[in-house]
């Protein structure tokens, strides 16, 4: 980090300061070497291996980590993308649909983002074994939707699930029950990458077990790991030989991400001298999504601007809908054969995003990490597109998870559709207290989930519990007050109503 480096130079004389600069860095770098061999001398064989190659990626972070001087965008030089470079997602689908659909899905393959836990929602193990849906998890929904695709279209589509450390074993327990299906599954792991003292710059573990107090010296380095850790693997090359060419990748959260056969056809049926490499979908952003990283046109590239690269001064305009109307969905459709080369030639170039964390003793630590779809100015002839707002339904919370669960959508092959019942396409605004936070307790709440086809807006806060058959409508407001409970009784029909105080139901 340059910064901390600047740190270090004050008092040196100004035709030094560069010289001192470099310096310091190169002690720093060769430290943080040594430490890393030493931490590599604590195992033997296929582990070691396994962390070498991890740790060859690292050390490129960490070299860059510290060249990196203030912001990584010049603000002055942010320019809208021009026309063509985001296109609607309706001109795309104009073009109708070939004969031949097969051909092109036995070209893809679909990647789902796996390596994150369930514990912002009270779960443990990987959160892709959450229920979501009439007792099917995320990876149950994923694994339906790619079978009805391969036995629709007589197709044999795969599905990658990149994990990490803290998701592979439970995961790969769990693959044995789709051994029947019509989907090749297969996995890889995510690098592991070891937590920095923010003081030091050194790594706070002291060997490569993952028990004790060491397992919180390690992290999977963000989904932006996906380009080496895929090569890495051999899966990358071995898909590319059974004549694969593009990958879907999303977030397995994502409910909204299906195959989309208008956006493969679009790819596949370029000419090749124009062979789009890369494409993000993005979406319209609305007031909940104005921390979205969005598409930029920067020093003549498309390029995708988080909001960690904002400079303090324009957070406010980067969040504002007005200025940058887009963001980005995660949805992703990249070339194989560009991986390969881009790897090959060390010429993949993503941000780094640095992330602050204080461990359980109150160290202060720092992750160095990626985001995937930074990459996209690596890639020739990259796109974005516009597309509908359904195609990204992500659950993060248990007020999501109210949303998918209800009649609002209707679930058919693993996908989920919103229900032509309801009048409006939009989704009603979700706000669950606390109390319903851990996902067993929310369950615990209701007795049946509501009737909310013609919702708007809920906000529940405190000790609430739904009976069953309740029908929520327009506006609905309910606040129990601490130490009160609100039982809403079974049956009941709320429209545009506040409910407060204490409203219990008692068996007598």
């Amino acid at each position: 980090m340059a910064l901390y480096v600047e740190g270090l130079s004050k008092g040196v004389p100004n035709g030094g300061m560069a010289q001192f600069q470099e310096m310091m860095r190169q002690q720093l770098e060769s430290s943080m070497h040594a430490e890393l061999e030493k931490l590599l001398d604590t195992t033997t064989g296929a582990e070691r291996e396994v962390s070498k190659k991890d740790f060859e990626g690292f050390k490129n972070l960490f070299h860059r980590f510290l060249q990196v001087k203030g912001p990584s965008v010049e603000w002055i030089k942010i320019q809208r993308p021009p026309e063509d470079s985001i296109q609607p997602y309706d001109k795309i689908a104009a073009r109708g649909l070939p004969d031949n659909v097969a051909d092109s899905l036995n070209k893809l393959v679909v990647v789902k983002l796996n390596g994150g836990l369930g514990t912002s929602m009270g779960c443990k193990g990987p959160k892709s074994l959450i229920s979501v849906r009439n007792e099917n998890t995320f990876l149950d929904l994923t694994v339906q939707q790619i079978e009805h695709l391969n036995k629709t279209y007589n197709t044999d589509v795969p599905l990658v699930l990149m994990n990490s450390f803290n998701t592979d074993e439970d995961t790969k327990k769990i693959l044995q029950k789709y051994t029947h299906h019509r989907v090749k599954i297969h996995t890889f792991n995510q690098s592991r990458y070891p937590r920095i003292n923010k003081e030091s710059l050194l790594p706070v573990a002291t060997s490569l077990t993952m028990t004790g107090q060491n397992a919180e010296g390690w992290y999977p380095p963000g989904h932006g790991d996906i380009y080496a850790s895929f090569y890495n693997s051999g899966l990358l090359d071995e898909l590319i030989s059974q004549g694969k060419e593009y990958i879907f990748v999303s977030n397995i959260d994502n409910l909204g991400a299906t195959v989309d056969l208008h956006i493969l056809h679009h790819l596949v049926s370029q000419p090749n001298g124009k062979r789009c490499e890369f494409i993000m979908e993005v979406t319209d952003k609305t007031r909940a999504d104005v921390k979205g990283g969005t598409l930029i046109q920067y020093e003549g590239k498309l390029r995708l601007l988080e909001i960690a690269q904002v400079p303090k001064a324009h957070v406010d305009e980067f969040k504002s809908v007005s200025k940058f109307k887009i963001f980005n969905t995660n949805n992703l459709w990249i070339s194989l054969a560009a991986i390969k080369r881009l790897q090959e030639q060390k010429a993949m170039d993503m941000e780094i995003i640095v992330n602050p964390k204080t461990l359980d003793g109150g160290q202060n630590v720092i992750q160095l990490e990626t985001a995937v779809g930074a990459a996209i100015k690596s890639f020739d002839n990259a796109l974005g597109i516009n597309v509908p707002r359904s195609r990204f339904l992500p659950v993060k919370t248990t007020s999501d998870l109210l949303l998918v669960m209800s009649n609002l959508y209707s679930l058919e092959a693993g996908s989920l559709t919103m229900s032509p019942k309801r009048e409006f396409p939009t989704t009603p605004h979700v706000k669950l207290g606390s109390s319903f936070t851990q996902v067993q307790e929310y369950l615990t709440r209701f007795e049946s989930i509501p009737d909310m086809l013609e919702l708007d807006h809920l906000t529940v806060s405190g000790d609430v519990t739904f009976g069953k058959n309740v029908s929520l409508k327009g506006t609905v407001i309910i606040i129990a007050n601490h130490g009160d409970r609100i039982d809403i009784p079974a049956g009941s029909m709320l429209e545009n109503k506040i409910v407060s105080g204490n409203l219990r139901i008692l068996d007598h």
